[in-house]
């Protein structure tokens, strides 16, 4: 097919996307010897779901840990991910994860502006297993990143889905370190933190190294040569088809395939209503991989995040937008409650486990017996905390639902009055007695830490508090994702094999879009964006040391 391809333009590396892991492959792929680079992005802006997201990594056993005196082995490691997804996880790819992502990690730290820290006591999420960080050390945060420093280039990055931009890294904001005269400071000097930090600092290193981004081209297909993939039929803002040639290979990391309703419900293992991602993670690598004759993995597993729709702003190309709901649901005076009014899970667990109970089957009703969900909040919780985009005390948002007695609510609802009005008796009565005996809330680090608990009280009161104070507010919750975590499956070198687990020559992928290397298993916070940066390093340093041009 090649040899009748007109090229439009030619590279040594052609890059698809533009978030964490496509950027970490550009950049990597560009440094190790691949010198011409190009990025094909769909979209007018740069970030992805990275951009949006709270940019931490997961990378055990990585040098800032061990810096802060955190032990950590690889017997730990293989310990904790096998005891969540026991004799599930590709020990090749595994490894290479382990051994990589520390090294992505320093030569990022000496060579770009990203800056990462330990975040020293951040549990992992699962820290009752064995082999787990309890007290922290694998999740890494970013440092404020001013966007003063990308010029006129700060507008083409993906918008927060914080209701405010935060102007320290996530661990001062937690933790309230930061001063008045430094938020000022940073407040003029247009810092960011989270996600915004991490796009923005691989942003500026790409810019740095004069990488180009080819913005509104949307890669569509691939172009073999034989066995071997040699370019990118794409298309651009006008609609017309540009074809790319990739000298020395392509490197799919378009995200996951949520936005795509066909697919979600052909591969996913219960319904996404809500995906919190960029609406252009609609599976296009995928799809170009399945075609190319590509191996797919963990096609039935997401990354769950628990999500609202918010009614008045939409996405790009009219899609809806979902709000993050991981916090108000873990804060004292709030429970999730299903269709009967009952509770079905610790409300303080992390997103993605807590995301898959909600695929619970009811074989006698045929119907997901937890499907729809509602968060329950009373007016001292809406007094004090944030309750989605409404600050502690304003208004709340206008798809909450509001009413003086829990009865009107369920009607409004439409839960089970009776069953809800039980449920919150037998729970204040838990919580007065200092512990919860239906889902142990409250009994773990995670449960407690001080990033969605409140601080004022002690353990098992961060994370539990009666709900009595009228009038009472119930918000319809969604079966979110923060992105899918199947696709092409890719060996230790992060190149794309197929059905015989052989490379495809030119081939590789990163992030969301490849089989995630721990399958199910979301390790603590950074658990996507850890091992997709470090499959897109792996994906660079390959594309720019072992491979000729062709």
């Amino acid at each position: 097919m090649a040899g009748a391809v007109v090229w439009d333009r030619e590279a040594d590396v052609v890059v698809l996307g533009s978030g964490g892991a496509a950027m970490t492959a550009a950049i990597t792929a560009h440094d190790f010897g691949a010198k011409d680079v190009v990025i094909l992005e769909r979209s007018g802006m740069v970030g992805g779901t990275t951009a949006m997201s709270g940019g931490m990594l997961w990378i055990p056993n990585n040098h800032h840990q061990q810096a802060a005196g955190i032990a950590d082995s690889d017997e730990d490691i293989v310990t904790y991910l096998d005891s969540l997804a026991p004799g599930a996880l590709d020990p090749e790819t595994l490894w290479a994860f382990m051994q990589n992502g520390p090294e992505m990690l320093r030569y990022f730290d000496e060579k770009t502006p990203v800056r990462l820290h330990a975040f020293a006591d951040f549990p992992d999420y699962q820290p009752y297993a064995p082999g787990a960080k309890p007290d922290g050390g694998r999740s890494l945060d970013n440092a404020a990143f001013s966007f003063a420093r990308l010029g006129k280039w700060a507008s083409r990055v993906n918008p927060s889905k914080m209701a405010y931009p935060l102007r320290g890294s996530l661990m001062e904001a937690t933790r309230g370190t930061l001063d008045e005269q430094t938020l000022a400071e940073r407040e003029a000097g247009d810092y960011r933190g989270l996600g915004q930090a991490l796009a923005g600092s691989l942003f500026l290193a790409v810019i740095e190294r004069n990488i180009p981004v080819e913005f509104e081209t949307r890669a569509r297909r691939l172009v073999k040569d034989g066995d071997r993939v040699v370019g990118v039929i794409a298309e651009d803002a006008s609609g017309r088809t540009v074809h790319v040639r990739a000298r020395r290979g392509v490197v799919i990391a378009t995200g996951g395939f949520e936005w795509n309703e066909t697919l979600v419900k052909a591969f996913l293992r219960g319904p996404l209503t809500g995906p919190v991602s960029v609406p252009e993670n609609e599976g296009d690598g995928l799809l170009m991989a399945i075609e190319a004759g590509a191996q797919i993995a963990n096609m039935q597993n997401a990354y769950w995040m628990q999500s609202t729709l918010e009614f008045k702003p939409q996405h790009r190309a009219a899609k809806p937008n979902y709000l993050l709901g991981s916090d108000e649901r873990a804060r004292p005076g709030a429970i999730l409650v299903n269709r009967k009014g009952q509770r079905f899970v610790n409300e303080a667990a992390n997103y993605n486990a807590l995301g898959k109970s909600l695929h619970a089957f009811d074989a006698g009703t045929h119907s997901y017996a937890n499907l729809p969900y509602w968060l329950i909040v009373d007016q001292r919780y809406k007094d004090k905390y944030h309750l989605f985009n409404a600050a502690p005390g304003a208004p709340a948002p206008a798809f909450a639902m509001k009413a003086d007695t829990l009865e009107e609510l369920a009607r409004i609802a439409g839960i089970d009055g009776d069953g809800l009005r039980a449920q919150i008796e037998r729970f204040n009565a838990m919580v007065r007695n200092g512990h919860d005996d239906e889902f142990h809330r409250g009994d773990n680090s995670y449960d407690n830490f001080y990033m969605w608990g409140d601080m004022e009280f002690e353990p098992p009161f961060r994370t539990l508090g009666v709900i009595d104070k009228p009038p009472f507010y119930a918000v319809k919750m969604e079966a979110g994702a923060l992105g899918t975590a199947g696709g092409p499956k890719t060996n230790a070198d992060a190149q794309v094999v197929d059905w015989q687990g052989n490379a495809i020559p030119g081939l590789y992928a990163a992030g969301n879009a490849m089989a995630a290397v721990l399958g199910d298993v979301y390790g603590g916070a950074g658990g996507t964006l850890g091992p997709g940066m470090t499959f897109g390093y792996i994906a660079g340093k390959h594309l720019g040391t072992h491979l000729p041009n062709h």
